[in-house]
């Protein structure tokens, strides 16, 4: 005969991995939604920039073209020719955005810190005359995919690497601590541009930028990034800035797919 207590715990255990799971549909849904909603966005606003460009010197090359200006007209074709490739930029941006809630997950243990280093030694190497005084934390382990995370970290180095280029004396740490619910935060902190926080909610927005592109070039993808490798690992991603007084970026790891 079954013993009632044993039957108990077992339809309490199968009641408590469906929660878990429409715990994590629910996730997945609320995720897609808001995949949908910045992709929509972006096609109705950034994409938009590009082609008014495209269109524009179109029709400023076709008048030089029937007045004779060559020279007027090799201008406008040029700036056609920089509203396509800024146009196949953001396209090659959002595809890779997007790509990254259906890439396939392999959880194991990966070393942040090495990450760190290892980027930092590249955007070094890239820019040889800057200064920037890097501290990483030892120890900086996770859980996660590592095809992921570097990719979350390269773009969290750039982003701190980038944002104090106009600081004579830049830093930047990376490290963890314990939150008050008992979860690791990992953090990238530098002393660069910083932000007012008012503005904290499009940060993590796809070509949302809070800087001018001609003080800080780029196209405004690679925080999208970091929140979408989070999210993918049941995470969360936070700031905490003030204009020009630097910025950090805080982020958690559950560690699984």
């Amino acid at each position: 005969m079954a013993d009632p207590s044993e039957d108990l715990a077992a339809a309490r255990q199968t009641i408590a991995a469906l929660e878990a799971q429409l715990r994590q549909r629910s996730a997945d849904l609320a995720a897609a939604s808001k995949e949908l909603e910045s992709f929509s966005y972006s096609v109705s606003h950034d994409l938009r920039a590009p082609l008014s460009t495209i269109d524009g010197f179109s029709r400023l090359l076709e008048n030089a073209v029937t007045s004779g200006n060559a020279e007027r007209g090799k201008h406008y074709l040029q700036r056609i020719r920089l509203g396509v490739a800024n146009m196949n930029e953001l396209l090659g941006a959002l595809l890779v955005v997007s790509r990254l809630s259906r890439a396939e997950m392999v959880v194991q243990t990966v070393d942040l810190g090495a990450l760190a280093h290892s980027a930092f030694a590249a955007l070094q190497e890239a820019e040889p005359e800057r200064a920037v005084q890097v501290e990483v934390q030892a120890g900086l382990m996770a859980r996660g995919d590592p095809a992921l995370l570097k990719q979350l970290i390269d773009h969290l180095a750039g982003n701190a690497w980038k944002f104090t280029s106009k600081k004579e004396r830049a830093q930047v740490v990376v490290g963890s601590r314990v939150e008050p619910d008992g979860a690791t935060a990992y953090f990238f902190n530098d002393n660069g541009a910083g932000f007012d926080m008012s503005q904290a909610d499009k940060l993590f927005g796809i070509f949302q930028r809070l800087h001018v592109s001609s003080d800080f070039p780029g196209l405004g993808a690679g925080l999208a990034t970091v929140q979408r490798i989070v999210m993918r690992h049941g995470g969360k991603v936070w700031a905490e800035a003030a204009p020009d007084q630097g910025a950090t970026i805080y982020f958690t790891l559950d560690g699984r797919p």
